[in-house]
């Protein structure tokens, strides 16, 4: 009988660390295979990454390695390749289907390894390519695929029908901040406690900086977001339980004091692979069905996990390659030091100010602020798409290039002309005076167009409608928007000034 070979080395990415990637009966390595982590310096010197993320991700991976012990070689390398050479040679190795384009290409490339399925979202990509087969680009619309989700999973389902009768309860979670509240008064998130490993990677990472070999932005004030699988079920309790029952009506509002509102903060975790998407949402409706959760509350937790995080996962890979430098808006105004240095002051907007200060400090806002504050001021002022992408992509911490580039391209700057949504997402100050408090204490009045006390948003957004009325006006949700202008009777002056802005 000819001998059974030894199992081939696993490689772990830094965003595969739960137990999930690891299980053989869905498709992973055997169960004794040799593990392999390797953390790549390379990456930290492409990108001038969010000081936190940085932090968050090599405690993250050294957290894991620590857990697997024996089991995982960990290799600090230069790059990948020099990595893998130096742990195995050209020795067989598996690896689950990375989550950019770039590292997929790259373990392709390499003939020792195999690419197993991917792992940490509910639908694969056969399932997706024939849920997709036959309808055409621009009927790959996220509503429909929510609705496929949720039936194939049986999420929130009463028989063949949605729960409560209605497949989205948005309508129900427009709510703005209750009047005259400073906060939602819910409890705080959960907050993870630093260990020796978060010493040990803060030390790596000031002496980087000190070698002038990486460069960061923004701050690594103690670490806020899990790094360990066992923090990460952590902050599901702790949302699901406490928080869960508040999210709904006010996910789309904003208070400066309350950062965090009734937001469950776990993208990061799931995008670090530590939570499996599947086992949040199922926690989700079990609070609903023991009476301890509102549907809207629910159905909104369950539309972000299954409906648009799988959706933007399958879109980012059914698009092809170049789908990250579309420009249909032709946008080419690069972006300004004081907002890709998270410098608040340089702007006097309070809105603005006020989210790159929690960007700077934390890399993290909830989803209103990116795409209504730091998404629609990119759109409005005409920056490339590409680079307002990148700056999102390096800021955040749970910013992930399958993540940026559908929210990026397709949503926040319609660079996409209308492939992922059917109509740009910006507004004048008016949305973010009724959705939140920021306006008040700012110099700049909502409601003005023209002079020294014109909001930038508002004049930005009659100026994007200006500069591309022939293509929005083609567009069913955006024509009586459009000929709003016709009624402007300071037009002239707002075009002057934007004209001056721009020299």
């Amino acid at each position: 009988m000819p001998e059974e070979q030894p199992p081939p080395t696993h490689w772990l990415f830094g965003d595969q660390l739960g137990p999930h990637f690891l299980d053989p009966a869905r498709g992973g390595p055997h169960r004794n295979a040799p593990l392999l982590m390797i953390e790549s310096r390379s990456v930290f010197r492409r990108r001038r990454f969010h000081r936190a993320k940085a932090h968050l991700v090599l405690s993250a991976m050294r957290h894991r390695a620590a857990e697997l012990g024996d089991r995982v070689r960990y290799v600090k390398a230069d790059t990948y390749r020099q990595g893998l050479r130096e742990a195995v040679g050209e020795d067989r190795v598996t690896v689950r289907h990375p989550t950019s384009r770039t590292a997929l290409d790259l373990v392709r490339g390499l003939p020792s390894v195999r690419v197993l399925p991917a792992r940490g979202f509910l639908v694969t990509h056969d399932e997706f390519r024939t849920w997709a087969d036959g309808r055409g680009t621009k009927s790959l619309r996220q509503e429909d695929f929510y609705r496929w989700v949720r039936q194939t999973h049986d999420l929130l389902m009463d028989g063949d029908r949605p729960a409560g009768g209605k497949w989205n309860l948005d309508h129900d979670n427009r709510e703005p901040p209750p009047r005259g509240a400073t906060d939602l008064g819910v409890p705080a998130p959960y907050r993870p406690r630093e260990s020796d490993i978060d010493a040990e990677v803060r030390d790596d990472l000031d002496r980087w900086a000190r070698e002038g070999d990486v460069e960061f932005v923004g701050e690594d004030g103690p670490r806020v977001f899990p790094a360990t699988r066992r923090e990460a079920l952590a902050a599901l309790t702790r949302f699901v339980e406490h928080r869960l029952a508040t999210f709904g009506a006010h996910e789309d509002a904003v208070l400066a004091k309350d950062p965090t509102m009734s937001h469950s903060l776990l993208s990061a975790s799931l995008n670090l692979g530590l939570l499996d998407p599947a086992e949040c949402v199922e926690r989700a409706e079990a609070r609903w069905r023991s009476g301890d959760a509102p549907l809207n509350s629910v159905e909104g937790f369950v539309r972000q996990v299954a409906g648009w995080r799988e959706y933007v996962w399958h879109v980012y890979w059914h698009f092809d390659a170049e789908y990250r430098t579309s420009n249909v808006l032709r946008h080419h105004e690069p972006l300004p030091d004081w907002f890709t240095d998270l410098a608040p002051d340089g702007t006097g907007a309070n809105c603005l100010s006020h989210t790159l200060e929690q960007v700077r400090a934390t890399g993290w806002t909830h989803h209103i602020p990116r795409l209504m504050v730091l998404g629609s001021f990119a759109l409005q002022r005409g920056w490339q798409p590409e680079a307002v992408t990148d700056w999102f992509h390096r800021s955040f911490v749970d910013g992930y290039d399958w993540v940026m580039v559908p929210n990026v391209v397709g949503m926040s700057q319609y660079a996409d002309g209308g492939r992922m949504t059917t109509k740009p997402y910006t507004s004048g100050g008016a949305y973010i005076d009724r959705m939140s408090d920021l306006c008040g204490p700012c110099r700049y009045k909502p409601s003005v167009r023209v002079g020294e006390d014109a909001c930038p948003f508002t004049a930005g957004y009659w100026n994007l409608l200006h500069r591309h009325r022939d293509r929005f006006e083609r567009n069913a949700r955006m024509t009586r928007a459009v000929r709003g202008l016709d009624r402007l009777s300071d037009l002239e002056a707002l075009l002057e000034q934007e004209r001056e802005r721009r020299d």
